[in-house]
């Protein structure tokens, strides 16, 4: 007996730290999900994650690393095939050019052929004018090409909340806001200040070497500064958005790509939220063949709610959104995960006890909550905390969000499994 609990106690310690063995996983949502720590290879003074998935089904990480002493830099590591990560963080980028808000962050992604894509911003001037650049690496992200412009730079204005996605086998997607030219002298506050005009949403496509083709724009007159997003389906890419009318209607749509090219704005919901400024709260996307959930945050009619809605067509059409919650409390800031058996949805809500991060899990036709979990309590106030990640891998939730504390601003991983 001795020598048995002798064993199961080394079985236990050497499962500490490891992500949840993804064989012993039982694919039935309808059971009851824990959240267990996911240990994230950050050092404090790190904050804007993005999460996502290489084509083979790996886990991709980058962050903005702001030691004190050092210059900002933009990390990068992977998760290997048996869930641990590779050996230790790489640095993409580094340098005082190198900016990131807390909403306006580096993304990351995979080609068919292996090579990672990386896409971050880059100061202009004093304000907030700056150039959105595209890195490229073919070795696993030990090395990386010479960041290209994204953007025309020929003209100063603000960039950015871009989203990409792999065209074909070796050529990445990029989609992103372009703002009017700035006015000297211009408002350089939060959000995008600029001279008269309006913001697009622009897209185009680089190959292996860093050429561009396909410069298209999306729509002429887009939300200054909330997210955009993508997913892909098996009839092609929706991109998700919040669009702006001339009446200061900004409500979510999507495009697609079609044999034809893009298509027209599609609106996922007639919120008709009227607001004179940029809510900065962007949607979030997912699909899992040609099932698209879209997730967002509105307050029409001065409601705050957060709510997601179905496709079933890859984005052409959606039904009435299901509201997950509603209240002062509730600040958005979304994330979205999908896959045949069920449907993740992440927001943030903040009230007199603080920050939290919730999780509603759902059948994927989002008619039923399997289960509404608190992943964590933030330390964080406000917008400092940003917006939190999700990917799945295996059936399991990987999520990583910023939280400050005492005044740090410190990355954190929770893993949701069965």
């Amino acid at each position: 007996m001795r020598k048995l609990i002798a064993v199961l106690l080394l079985l236990a310690v050497a499962a500490c730290g490891k992500e949840p063995d993804a064989a012993a996983v039982v694919a039935d949502p309808k059971q009851p999900y824990a959240v267990h720590e996911w240990p994230i290879p950050a050092q404090a003074h790190s904050g804007q994650p993005d999460l996502a998935s290489a084509p083979d089904g790996r886990v991709l990480l980058t962050w903005i690393s702001r030691l004190p002493g050092r210059r900002p830099a933009l990390m990068y590591v992977g998760m290997a095939e048996n869930g641990h990560w590779y050996s230790s963080a790489r640095s993409v980028v580094v340098g005082e050019s190198l900016m990131a808000s807390w909403a306006n962050v580096p993304h990351i992604a995979q080609t068919p052929d292996g090579a990672l894509w990386v896409q971050f911003m880059q100061k202009r001037g004093e304000g907030h004018a700056g150039d959105i650049a595209l890195a490229r690496s073919s070795d696993g992200g030990f090395n990386w090409s010479t960041p290209v412009a994204v953007n025309d730079t020929g003209i100063m204005a603000e960039h950015g909340f871009a989203a990409l996605w792999p065209v074909g086998r070796d050529r990445i997607g990029v989609a992103w806001l372009a703002g009017p030219p700035m006015e000297e002298g211009a408002d350089t506050g939060e959000g995008m200040h600029h001279g008269h005009g309006s913001t697009q949403l622009r897209a185009t496509t680089f190959d292996l070497n860093l050429q561009r083709s396909d410069d298209t724009v999306l729509d002429t007159m887009t939300c200054d500064c909330c997210q955009s997003e993508l997913a892909m389906t098996t009839q092609g890419p929706v991109l998700a958005y919040r669009d702006r009318t001339a009446a200061e209607v900004r409500d979510i749509v999507v495009v697609r790509m079609t044999a034809d090219g893009w298509s027209e704005p599609v609106l996922v919901h007639p919120d008709n939220w009227v607001m004179a400024g940029c809510p900065v709260n962007g949607p979030a996307i997912a699909s899992h063949g040609d099932n698209v959930v879209v997730a967002w945050f509105t307050a029409a009619d001065d409601k705050p709610l957060v709510q997601v809605a179905r496709s079933t067509d890859a984005g052409a059409s959606f039904r009435p959104p299901v509201v997950l919650e509603q209240g002062n409390a509730v600040q958005g800031r979304t994330a979205v995960a999908l896959d045949e058996a069920q449907a993740w949805i992440l927001w943030i809500r903040e009230d007199a006890g603080g920050q939290s991060l919730w999780l509603s899990r759902r059948t994927p036709d989002l008619s039923t909550e399997l289960q509404r979990l608190e992943v964590a309590k933030l330390q964080g106030r406000g917008r400092a905390t940003g917006y939190p990640q999700i990917v799945l891998r295996d059936g399991v939730a990987h999520i990583a969000w910023t939280d400050i504390v005492d005044g740090v601003s410190r990355l954190r991983g929770a893993i949701v499994s069965p």
